[in-house]
């Protein structure tokens, strides 16, 4: 997850740097997003970019269908992550 590192430590940063309540959710939800994004992107790359190029706007019942599967995968895919760690 090294990619992830810089965004970690500016999430970090701005935790620091915000008083805890509204104003750091807030202030750091942009930060909070992209690092879960990095995070997820690293762990399941290829569900992520699914989901990404899949589910991006509206479409076809075809394509939210396609959507639905690709959520599906990579929902499975962060639980069998999740699954490992707690092991």
């Amino acid at each position: 997850m090294r990619s992830c590192d810089r965004l970690q430590e500016a999430l970090l940063q701005c935790h620091r740097r915000m008083p805890e309540g509204p104003a750091r959710s807030s202030g750091c939800r942009h930060l909070n997003r992209a690092f879960a994004e990095c995070v997820v992107a690293e762990i399941c790359p290829e569900e992520s970019e699914a989901v990404r190029s899949l589910c991006s706007s509206g479409g076809t019942n075809l394509k939210r269908k396609q959507c639905d599967d690709a959520q599906l995968s990579l929902s499975l895919c962060l639980s069998r992550h999740q699954r490992q760690f707690e092991q």
